[in-house]
Order: structure tokens, then C-alpha cells, then sequence
């Protein structure tokens, strides 16, 4: 008889435990429906973030492509403009041209060169040229260039621009072309 009751007090057992575990696979099951849930959600968010990186990729290159139109588009103005800008003074020239074939007179031809060069320096000055005053000045290394150095005439002129080779240029505040001179030493 001890082993009958030996089964019958197993049985409650058992299904206390099977119970147990029924309740455990229902949670795990609940546990498995809130993971699958999770990824949907974030499978969802990552194929939303692939398609705005995809959109974010083609709205740069749209705009990278936008900017070199642009740029490119300025550039043939920049060059538009100064071209437009010259040609009156190729017309000055074509007169002072003629003017020259006509005239025996140097006066005339002096007139007509001195014309053109001011219409020029103006039209190159209202584009912010600036020339370098170099004559007589103080050497400096960031206006000047030494092309060669001479005995100065005069204790004064030491280390001073005796002479002007070529004429230097800034445009607006920087130095364009530096003037080519010589120094007394």
C-alpha cells in the first residue's frame, strides 16, 4: 500500500508542475509574440531609415550637381562681363588705329594711346585694380620683387626702389602681379 500513496501524492506533483510549465510556455510564448513585434518594428524603422538615406543621397547629388551648374554658369558671366567691359576700348583702339594711318602728326597718336590706356585703368580700377607705387619706396617684400640691386646714386635711396621694371598690381587688397624693381644697395 506504501506504494499507492506514493502515486497518488506524485500526481498532484506532476500536474502542479505540468501546470508550471504550461504557465512558463504561455509566457514564452507571449515573450516570443513581443520580440517578434520588435523586430516588425524595427525591420520597419530600418527600411524607413535605408529610404531616407537613399533620399538624402540623391537630394546631394542633385544639389552637388546644382552648384557646378551654378558655378559654371557665373564663371561665363564673370568672363561675359569683363569682355563686354573691354570692348569700348577696342574701340578706342580701331580710332586711335585710324587716327594714326591718317595723321602724320606724333601728337595725335599720343592723344589716342593716352585715351585708350585711361579708358582701360578706369574701366580695370572700377574692378578694384590698384597699382603699386613702387618708385622711391621703401623695399618691401610683399609688393616687390628685386630683380637686381644697384649702387645707390645717393646715401637716401639705400635699400629704396630706384627703378621700376614692370609695373605691380593688386586686385582687391591682394597682389595680383608684384612690381619687378631695383634696389639700391
Amino acid at each position: 500500500m506504501a506504494e499507492k500513496k506514493n502515486k497518488n501524492t506524485e500526481a498532484p506533483a506532476d500536474g502542479k508542475k505540468l501546470a508550471a510549465l504550461e504557465a512558463r510556455v504561455e509566457g514564452l510564448k507571449e515573450e516570443l509574440e513581443e520580440v517578434k513585434a520588435a523586430k516588425e518594428e524595427a525591420d520597419k524603422k530600418a527600411s524607413d531609415s535605408k529610404a531616407d538615406y537613399i533620399r538624402l543621397m540623391a537630394e546631394f547629388d542633385t544639389f552637388r550637381r546644382r552648384a557646378a551648374e551654378e558655378k559654371l554658369a557665373l564663371t561665363e558671366s564673370a568672363a561675359s562681363d569683363t569682355i563686354k567691359g573691354l570692348l569700348p576700348i577696342l574701340d578706342d583702339c580701331e580710332i586711335a588705329l585710324d587716327a594714326l594711318q591718317k595723321s602724320t602728326d606724333s601728337d595725335a597718336a599720343k592723344e589716342g594711346t593716352q585715351m585708350i590706356f585711361g579708358k582701360l585703368m578706369s574701366y580695370l580700377k572700377g574692378k578694384g585694380l590698384e597699382k603699386i607705387e613702387a618708385k622711391g619706396e621703401e623695399f618691401n617684400t610683399e609688393l616687390h620683387e628685386a630683380v637686381t640691386m644697384f649702387p645707390a646714386p645717393e646715401e637716401s635711396l639705400k635699400g629704396k626702389v630706384i627703378d621700376v621694371v614692370q609695373t605691380g598690381y593688386t586686385l582687391g587688397g591682394k597682389v595680383l602681379r608684384y612690381a619687378k624693381v631695383v634696389v639700391g644697395a
